[in-house]
């Protein structure tokens, strides 16, 4: 049985595996896809972000599930999507402030990421419609 799933990082442009992480999956440039089989990288695909404009906090959390992704690893977001990924069973894991996608993926292949919790997500009082802030 082969153990293969599409990881996204919210990711600075160009991104790819030597890209920044982006500190908020909102607001990033684009998604770096990376499909893992069998705990090694097979393939990274480049996806853009679809600005909030277009469908609010939830327009990315469908775009990426109609691209099969199993995966979300990001530094922040808020609870209205973070909901929303769960809903749309994608597992969305912390990425601990690790700086690069690389190092993201080589974390989360090695089981070293904790799912990411209400307690990792973004706003409280002054958080209007759930986004996060960053």
């Amino acid at each position: 049985m082969t153990d293969k799933f599409v990881v996204a990082v919210p990711s600075v442009a160009p991104g790819g595996l030597e890209a920044e992480t982006s500190g908020h999956f909102g607001h990033c440039d684009l998604f770096t896809l990376v499909t893992v089989a069998d705990g090694k990288i097979e393939k990274v695909e480049l996806q853009p972000n679809i600005p909030h404009e277009q469908g609010g906090c939830l327009a990315p959390v469908n775009m990426l599930a109609q691209k099969s992704v199993n995966v979300l690893v990001a530094g922040g977001m808020g609870m209205r999507p973070l909901v929303g990924f769960n809903s749309a069973g994608i597992e969305v894991f912390f990425n601990n402030g690790l700086e690069r996608v690389g190092k993201v993926m080589s974390a989360f292949i090695q089981g070293q990421l904790p799912r990411f919790t209400q307690d990792n997500a973004c706003g409280g009082g002054g958080d209007q419609g759930g986004c996060g802030g960053h």
